[in-house]
């Protein structure tokens, strides 16, 4: 896909998840935003060392998520961006989970090159009702001349289940139909659970030009599997120690996820 590889300079780049540690107003925040910010530059160094096209940066353990994000935290997520650009040497992203307008004023304000979030659909799930206005976040982004900024639609959330039942292909060409998305991505049912290429393909064969992107799950062992069926995948618990979420990034694990995917990379035509 043209613009995939324009931004990130390879054929199904890797996007790495950087899940920031919690933050201020969250309940697990250990009370140490400057913590924060060296957990986030130790894992932002060991994931670009290792090899990866992009990085994603996402308020990962702000549990339980909020559906309306408070302004510390989006506030406290613009600081630590803003002190790990001086590190960053690949196409980053930006997500307030579970906030979309939030993700996109987050990324106006510190220059992101895409977002990734749920931009449709009304969702049922541990957080309750989550009821989404794909139209107010589209024009708020050409209202801030964002036109350069991707954005990834999830097409299936972690955790939660549309609330009316639809079959995967017929939301997919609605979201394209409707939202002219950058890319897709097919998520498990939950972070570190993996994706199922049935669905994927699924996605996939009606996804025309857009690019469809493994969202959880993609590890060492099923690498090769989940990008023969997709343009891209989104990394985070793999490259974790042990492949456990609330560990912190083990450079080992990335090194050998990328040399995999690096070898299969020189099999495609």
């Amino acid at each position: 896909m043209a613009w995939t590889k324009d931004m990130f300079g390879v054929e199904k780049p890797i996007i790495a998840l950087l899940h920031l540690r919690a933050l201020p107003g969250d309940p697990l925040y250990a009370g140490d935003v400057e913590q924060v910010f060296r957990q986030a530059r130790e894992d932002l160094i060991a994931l670009q060392d290792g090899g990866v096209d992009g990085v994603l940066i996402a308020n990962e353990f702000s549990l339980p998520y909020q559906p309306q994000a408070e302004p510390v935290t989006v506030g406290a997520m613009g600081y630590l961006v803003g002190r790990l650009k001086e590190n960053i040497r690949v196409p980053f992203g930006v997500n307030v989970v579970l906030n979309p307008m939030a993700s996109l004023e987050l990324a106006a304000s510190t220059g992101a090159h895409f977002i990734r979030s749920a931009f449709t659909g009304t969702y049922m799930g541990e957080n309750g009702v989550v009821t989404t206005d794909v139209a107010t976040t589209v024009r708020r982004k050409k209202a801030l001349g964002l036109d350069h900024l991707k954005m990834f639609y999830k097409v299936n959330p972690e955790s939660d289940a549309y609330l009316v039942p639809r079959d995967i292909k017929t939301i997919t060409k609605s979201i394209i139909f409707h939202c002219a998305p950058d890319a897709l991505c097919v998520s498990g049912a939950s972070a570190g659970s993996e994706t199922s290429t049935d669905i994927m393909s699924e996605v996939r064969s009606v996804a025309g030009d857009v690019p469809v992107f493994c969202n959880t799950g993609c590890n060492a062992k099923t690498a090769v599997e989940k990008l023969s069926h997709s343009d891209g995948a989104c990394v985070g618990t793999t490259f974790k120690k042990d492949g456990k979420f609330e560990n912190n990034v083990d450079p080992d694990r990335v090194v050998e996820f990328m040399n995999i995917v690096k070898e299969f990379r020189k099999t495609l035509v």
